[in-house]
């Protein structure tokens, strides 16, 4: 039971990290990889990046510690 509501926990983190990764800004070409060309034609946004930036911290720190913790549950 315990194990099934991790592993669920941990696929969200997944999709969620990937995600963030997805929609930041890339450093060299300035176009995002979801965004792409729509960043161009509105504006990049530094608050936006600022913020995908501290969220995807947050979410590698849970999924190294959710990683850490299926591996002791199992």
């Amino acid at each position: 039971m315990i194990q099934t509501v991790i592993t669920v926990i941990y696929l969200f983190l997944c999709v969620a990290l990937i995600a963030t990764v997805l929609l930041q800004s890339g450093r060299s070409a300035g176009l995002g990889a979801i965004a792409g060309g729509a960043q161009s034609l509105v504006g990049k946004k530094k608050g936006l990046d600022e913020m995908l930036g501290k969220v995807t911290t947050v979410l590698a720190i849970g999924f190294m510690l959710f990683t850490i913790i299926l591996v002791v549950v199992n």
